[in-house]
């Protein structure tokens, strides 16, 4: 193997090993954390040539900005097998303008937006991670978690592998490029590698010869291919159709479960390397993280969080005056329920669009006012009225407290809370940041605790029947074991008891 140099942020990596350095310095703005499940991971990849894969890239990440805020990076290949790459902390607008994506040069490209589930908020951890093998360089895009790091570092290590950083996404490139140094060919090494990794995974991997897309034997995180328009032979791949609709490609389909996609000059290729595939798609994905303009299970998120307000309109009424929903995701549920209900929908809520992450610490007195920095509630909309809400999910309470209260000061007489999931009482392990179980509202509170707690008229969750249900499909076919702690991918015992705090008591001590 050859020996790994960590990359700067504006440097190109050539066929033959370089020294670089990198700043490691931590985004304080991530102490902040929102009262929400955090998004997962968005990644992109391009094969162009002829076009300019590096702005196509910067564009299709800005579409999946929504997926990861933390940090972003572009990776691209030139006809010399040289790899050019810029990635830095902050928001795809923040660590990129015109000089620098006119200095990544190439006929295909990776990119990423990253939200830290596995390694913490530094440079070094943003994506794609870059490592050397014998057949010249890989830059890998992952979105997801494994559940076996600690086994898969030990034996990276042992097969001296210099790992500069502290994710799961720089063990993937390396297990590949182990493989390939082996002797295997790209398409063999990555197969090989696959194999030894668990967990969730929705890959895309640009090497000198090509891109690949890859999911995990359960798909639990999305991926999806398109064509640009007018030239088939040149795919696009995203984790959402918006990343798709942006640059004017054309959605083909989704990467399979447990398929691999190989794309370069001869077209597009498919192999299906596990024979063990069960489709698990996270019902999160659904319900609150992709986009609602992006398309799954052959219908806009729009249209499903539609219908799970219509359910919840049926499972849960309500003797109120309006519906408003939480912006942004919380108002296609309340415009479903809005419908069903025939109760007039109103906008209690708006939204400041701009807030964004903030470096500057708002004052005491600042933050004991709450939630008025992102959300402000219309008085003259509120005032008088019996409200109901619908948001799409409650983790930690914090933030549906404030809103409530906030709808009270602006006049509200009664505030009724209405939430298009389940109950979240069991900690994500497969890319999403959730908290341990012992912070998870419903995992410690029945729904009356909680609706004392957050201070609400009433309080009332979507079954998970009933969410199930209104995907129209069978519902084997997704994990949502965030509502129901039935994990499709077994975890390792360590890993289980870090989050899993409420089972600790009822399991055995580990031996060691």
């Amino acid at each position: 193997m050859i020996p790994h140099h960590s990359l700067s942020s504006d440097e190109h990596y050539p066929a033959s090993a370089g020294s670089f350095s990198e700043p490691t310095e931590v985004n304080p703005a991530m102490s902040n954390r929102p009262d929400k499940p955090e998004e997962a991971c968005g990644v992109f990849g391009v094969y162009a040539p002829g076009e300019d894969v590096a702005k196509m890239t910067y564009f299709g990440l800005y579409a999946l900005q929504h997926r990861g805020q933390e940090s972003a990076g572009i990776a691209t290949f030139d006809s010399n097998a040289q790899v050019h790459l810029h990635k830095g902390m902050g928001l795809v607008s923040q660590v990129f303008n015109e000089t620098i994506l006119d200095e990544l040069p190439g006929h295909l490209a990776v990119g990423h937006t990253r939200y830290s589930t596995t390694g913490t908020s530094r440079v070094v951890n943003a994506q794609p991670a870059i490592v050397p093998t014998r057949l010249g360089p890989l830059a890998l895009a992952h979105n997801g978690n494994l559940v076996n790091t600690a086994a898969l570092g030990q034996e990276l290590i042992e097969q001296e592998c210099n790992l500069i950083t502290t994710t799961d996404s720089e063990m993937i490139a390396w297990a590949i490029g182990l493989e390939v140094d082996k002797g295997k060919d790209w398409l063999d090494a990555a197969i090989s590698a696959f194999h030894r990794c668990k967990g969730a995974y929705s890959l895309a991997i640009a090497t000198p010869k090509g891109i690949m897309g890859a999911r995990d034997p359960n798909g639990i995180r999305p991926l999806v291919i398109g064509t640009l328009e007018g030239n088939p032979t040149r795919y696009v791949l995203a984790s959402e159709t918006c990343g798709l609709d942006i640059i004017g490609a054309e959605y083909l389909r989704d990467v399979e479960p447990g398929e691999l996609v190989w794309i370069g000059e001869e077209g597009l290729a498919s192999f299906h390397w596990s024979q063990a595939s069960d489709r698990k798609l996270c019902i999160f994905e659904m319900i609150y993280f992709a986009r609602p303009d992006s398309i799954m299970c052959n219908e806009s998120l729009y249209s499903y969080r539609l219908q799970l307000g219509r359910q919840l309109a049926k499972e849960s009424p309500a003797d109120v005056d309006i519906v408003i929903g939480v912006p942004d995701s919380g108002i296609p549920a309340a415009i479903g329920f809005s419908q069903t209900s025939g109760i007039p929908y109103a906008e209690g809520l708006i939204k400041n669009r701009y807030v964004g992450r903030t470096f500057i610490q708002p004052t005491q007195h600042m933050r004991e006012s709450g939630i008025k920095m992102k959300l402000n509630p219309l008085k003259d909309v509120l005032v008088g009225k019996k409200v109901l809400m619908v948001d799409d999910s409650i983790v930690r309470g914090t933030t549906s407290r404030k809103i409530v209260k906030a709808l009270r000061d602006a006049g509200a007489t009664e505030v009724h809370m209405r939430i298009s999931s389940p109950p979240v009482t069991h900690p994500c392990f497969y890319g999403i940041d959730t908290d341990s179980q012992d912070q998870l509202i419903a995992a410690t509170k029945s729904v009356a605790e909680i609706e004392a707690q957050i201070e609400v008229d009433s309080l009332a969750y979507l079954s998970w029947e009933g969410m199930l249900i209104a995907t129209g499909e069978d519902p084997s076919r997704f994990c949502s074991a965030c509502f129901t702690g039935d994990y499709p991918i077994q975890i390792p015992d360590p890993v289980k008891r870090s989050k899993l705090i409420m089972e600790k008591a009822l399991s055995p001590t580990p031996a060691g």
